[in-house]
């Protein structure tokens, strides 16, 4: 049975940082792309920051990119989002996900295979 579980949601204020950590059990991590995913309420979830299977590339969203760092670690079945400099737009319910191979890593955020339940980041001005 595979689990995705994510932790480090929590309150910071704007210009702040958070990191998230996701933990899989259940597949072999290097055979799977990762991303991250988030939603707010009357929002479709929208993929963020992705990761191939090796971590060799990687794709960001334009409201992300350069102030969130998405990183992986195989062995130990984990996955990160470092987020800098938040906003009071990135507050949202964050999801990690794995999918099995895709040709680049960019088309791991586009939809995913198995989700995690999903942690809360907010950000106060």
């Amino acid at each position: 049975q595979v689990q995705v579980v994510e932790s480090g949601g929590g309150s910071v204020q704007a210009g702040g940082s958070l990191r998230l950590s996701c933990l899989v059990s259940g597949l072999t991590a290097a055979n799977y792309g990762m991303a991250w995913f988030r939603q707010t309420p009357g929002k479709e979830r929208e993929g963020i920051s992705c990761i191939s299977r090796n971590g060799d590339a990687t794709y960001y969203a334009d409201s992300v990119k350069g102030r969130f760092t998405i990183s992986r670690d195989n062995s130990k079945r984990a996955l990160f989002l470092q987020m800098d400099n938040l906003q009071p737009e990135d507050t949202a319910t964050y999801y990690c996900t794995a999918t099995r191979a895709r040709s680049a890593a960019k088309d791991y955020c586009a939809d995913a295979q198995y989700w995690g339940q999903g942690t809360q980041v907010t950000v106060s001005a």
